[in-house]
C-alpha cells in the first residue's frame, strides 16, 4: 500500500490510539452485541404497543449513535433517535432492568459472549505502526470508552504494547466525560506528560475525531474502515486514511 501521508516526528511526542476499529477488529463484535440488544428490546416494545418493528441497523445506527461512546451513552443516544425515553437508572442495574443502565449492562453481557465466540483479531498494520512510533521515540497510549478494553487487549496479546491505557474503568473512577468530550484523551496525554498540541490522535469513530478536535490536539487522524471519510473530516479529522499502512514517519514535510 502506498504511503500517502508523512508524520513529521519533530512535531509530535506521542500518539494516542482508539482500540476498536483502529487496533483491534472488535467493531463487528460490538455491532453484533448492540444489534442483539436493541432488536430484542425494540421487538418486545413493538409487540406491547402494537406498532411496526424497525430493527437496529448494525452499519448506519452503529456508526451514528453508539460507536466510540461510553456504553450507557450509546444506549441513550440510539433510543433518543427513535424518540424513546427511559429512566437512566443506576450503573449497577441488573441487565434485565428496562433502564438505560440496565440495557447497557445487558449489552455488555452480550459483548462478552460474542467475544468468546468470535475472538479478537488485530489490524497488523496498526500494530506495526505502534511499534514504529515507539522505535522513533514517541510515547503511545490506548484510549477507549470500553470497560472491556483490558480484556480485549489481553485476548489479542497486546497488553504490553502501549505505555499508557485509559479506558471506561478510568472514566468511571475519574468521573471523566465520554467522547465526543476530549476528557479521556486529555487524561492519556497528561499521564504521558505530553502537551495536547504535541500529540496525535488516531480514531475511526465520529465521536472520537470530534473529541480530538475539541481537545486541540496537534493532529487528528481518521481511519476510514467503512466509507465515512467525508463525515470523519466534518467531525474533526485533519486527514483520513483507510489503513495505518498509509502513514509513514519522516523528518520534514507536512502530513
Amino acid at each position: 500500500m502506498t504511503k500517502a501521508h508523512e508524520l513529521d516526528v519533530r512535531r509530535f511526542d506521542a500518539v494516542l490510539f482508539d482500540l476498536d476499529g483502529v487496533v483491534t477488529k472488535t467493531a463487528r463484535v460490538h455491532a453484533a452485541a448492540w444489534k442483539k440488544l436493541f432488536d430484542g428490546y425494540l421487538e418486545r416494545k413493538s409487540i406491547r404497543e402494537g406498532k411496526p418493528f424497525l430493527p437496529f441497523d448494525a452499519q448506519t445506527d452503529y456508526r451514528e449513535y453508539v460507536d466510540g461512546k461510553p456504553r450507557h451513552e450509546g444506549v441513550k443516544s440510539f433510543l433518543e433517535s427513535r424518540a424513546i425515553t427511559l429512566h437512566y437508572g443506576d450503573p449497577g442495574d441488573d441487565p434485565s432492568a428496562e433502564t438505560i443502565c440496565g440495557l447497557g449492562n445487558r449489552k455488555n453481557d452480550y459483548f462478552r459472549e460474542a467475544l468468546k465466540e468470535m475472538g479478537v483479531e488485530t489490524f497488523a498494520s496498526s500494530v506495526a505502526f505502534v511499534h514504529e512510533a515507539k522505535r522513533r521515540g514517541l510515547k503511545t497510549a490506548i484510549v477507549s470508552s470500553s470497560k472491556n478494553c483490558g480484556a480485549v487487549l489481553e485476548a489479542a496479546g497486546l497488553t504490553d504494547l502501549f505505555d499508557v491505557k485509559v479506558d471506561g474503568q478510568d472514566m468511571a473512577r475519574g468521573h471523566l466525560k465520554g467522547k465526543p468530550a476530549p476528557d479521556i484523551f486529555v487524561r492519556a496525554a497528561s499521564l504521558l506528560e505530553i502537551a495536547p498540541e504535541r500529540t496525535v490522535i488516531v480514531e475511526d469513530a465520529l465521536a472520537g475525531v470530534e473529541a480530538g478536535r475539541s481537545g486541540s490536539f496537534g493532529l487528528v487522524v481518521g481511519v476510514d474502515r467503512v466509507g465515512q471519510g467525508d463525515a470523519l473530516v466534518r467531525h474533526g479529522a485533519d486527514l483520513v486514511v483507510s489503513d495505518l499502512a498509509e502513514l509513514a514517519f519522516g523528518n520534514g514535510g507536512s502530513p
